[in-house]
């Protein structure tokens, strides 16, 4: 028999956001399970009942009719202790649930029998978790947001601009942290024609900044920064002193400041002083998104826009919800893709698969028992080295391109060019006078050809072959030879009529191979160029 999937309306305070959209729904029933909404779940995100009906979902007049006909709860925000109370027992939640912030709600949801998913328990270093991380999907509104609600607080534009009132310049940001939400916001204030600069305490991220628009500024101080599945790590002493140094100097040149920096299951770090704030122009903005977490700036105050010293600060914890429509389709995306690994079979009864490393890192809670922290997760082994016998192959190779063993030895190359000598002496000694000619210019062909053609590395084949084909074509000196024989050669030198007419055929493509080539590797060597 098939499972229902309940979503109840978020009665965090302030929260917008809705588990489910109708597009979603339908894909959910395609999968086998029925689906019960609560009336008035997504009239804050812009989605009314009709719209779910619509879509293929039962409609619930209350919370307790929608817990207690359903197996399956989706949910935004964790529950109170009444939403845990309303939940039959044995029955699953997939949900934000931040184990190690809420001991308590762990033991309650534990105490009642139930199997819970933490959607942001998820392994984010597996691959193929990403269709079903929600904290990317929410973090990158939460950067956007923040960036519009700095620009709504400030009192100039973002870009600079040249008016018949005067010039005026660019607005300066600065982002604490360029993790998921850091580079939203980065991106977005460049888009809006902001100077941007930023900083992380993970080196490897200095790219994705310059990317986006920003500026990497770099703390003086060497210590590795990466935490692990892709959060920072409380970094030492000797580090924070110095980022604060150069915290302080950002702080006083800077018009924006936003702050994103979180440590898993630790109070968000405190980044921007007073004397910081202090420090900073008149009519200055900041907007803390470590809010909920204690926040980064020393004067937040969370879920508030406070002004202190002249700057606007700005703690609100609601950011993503403040975008509601967008965020609730982003999320319940996630959420399917949740459901398509727990019902692989498409029967509508999902199976909470402990084998599996992602779902294994989502459970918190598994039938009553506390399944949190979890192991880490099996990630894929490194490639072995090549055993060091493979690697000093190439160390054997000559430096010319074919080439396949050391150099030869002076004895070897001394009988090479005694065997050559004589065989020139013999040409020379028997062969008639006509012959010597044309076999000099065989000789200096395969010469050059060797040197040019043969001497090259192979990789560069193919952008120098037109070149290598245009030297090559020193078949063109033997074409002039039989077209104007050596003067005193008289009319007994002259080639005959077929001779001529091959050597001019000869001549004629040489010319077309020679320029030819030369114009083809111009063509090829400016696709490299810049």
């Amino acid at each position: 028999m098939s499972q229902t999937i309940g979503v109840p309306r978020e009665t965090f305070a302030g929260e917008k956001r809705v588990a489910t959209v109708p597009d979603v729904v339908e894909k959910l029933v395609k999968l086998g399970f029925g689906v019960t909404v609560e009336t008035g779940a997504g009239a804050a995100a812009n989605f009314d009942d009709a719209s779910y009906e619509a879509a293929g979902a039962r409609i619930a007049a209350s919370a307790a009719e929608l817990y207690a006909g359903s197996d399956l709860i989706f949910k935004v925000r964790a529950p109170t202790p009444d939403e845990i109370a309303l939940m039959k027992p044995g029955s699953t939640l997939v949900s934000f649930v931040w184990p190690a912030q809420n001991p308590e709600l762990m033991q309650a949801m534990a105490a009642r029998k139930l199997t819970v998913l933490a959607i942001d328990s998820l392994p984010r270093q597996l691959s193929r978790a990403q269709k079903m991380d929600a904290l990317t999907s929410m973090a990158s509104i939460s950067g956007y947001r923040a960036v519009i609600e700095a620009a709504n607080a400030f009192g100039r534009f973002f870009n600079g601009q040249v008016t018949a009132a005067g010039k005026i310049p660019p607005a300066k940001v600065f982002v604490a942290g360029a993790g998921v939400a850091g580079l939203a916001a980065i991106g977005t204030a460049a888009n809006l024609g902001a100077i941007v600069r930023a900083n992380d305490t993970r080196a490897e991220v200095a790219d994705q900044v310059v990317s986006l628009g920003g500026e990497f500024v770099k703390v003086d101080y060497e210590e590795e920064g990466s935490g692990g599945g892709g959060y920072a790590k409380v970094m030492s002493e000797g580090f924070q002193k110095a980022q604060r140094e150069m915290y302080a100097q950002q702080a006083k040149d800077a018009d924006i400041i936003i702050t994103t920096a979180l440590i898993p299951g630790k109070p968000a770090p405190k980044l921007i002083t007073a004397e910081m704030v202090k420090s900073m122009k008149p009519g200055s903005v900041i907007v803390d998104m470590a809010g909920e977490q204690g926040g980064n700036c020393e004067l937040t105050v969370a879920g508030e826009a406070v002004v202190r010293h002249g700057v606007t600060i700005i703690g609100y914890t609601d950011l993503v919800s403040r975008l509601a429509k967008q965020s609730s389709t982003l999320y319940s995306t996630n959420l399917l893709r949740v459901t398509e690994e727990l019902c692989k079979t498409k029967d509508g009864v999902i199976n909470v698969n402990m084998d599996d490393d992602a779902i294994r890192g989502l459970t918190v809670v598994k039938d009553g028992e506390i399944t949190w922290p979890p192991p880490p997760p099996k990630l894929p082994a490194a490639a072995p080295p090549k055993p060091a016998a493979a690697a000093a192959v190439p160390a054997k190779k000559s430096g010319h391109g074919h080439g396949a063993g050391e150099p030869a030895s002076a004895k070897s190359l001394a009988i090479i060019f005694g065997v050559g000598a004589l065989l020139f002496w013999l040409v020379g000694a028997f062969a008639p006078a006509s012959f010597l000619s044309h076999f000099t210019v065989f000789v200096l062909a395969c010469f050059v050809g060797y040197m040019v053609v043969w001497n090259v590395t192979p990789a560069l084949h193919t952008p120098l072959m037109s070149v290598t084909n245009a030297i090559s074509s020193i078949i063109a000196v033997g074409a002039l030879i039989q077209v104007a024989p050596p003067l005193g050669a008289g009319t007994e030198g002259r080639p005959g009529g077929l001779i001529l007419g091959l050597a001019v055929l000869a001549l004629t493509l040489t010319a077309v191979n020679m320029f030819g080539g030369f114009a083809v590797t111009r063509r090829m060597l400016a696709m490299f160029r810049k």
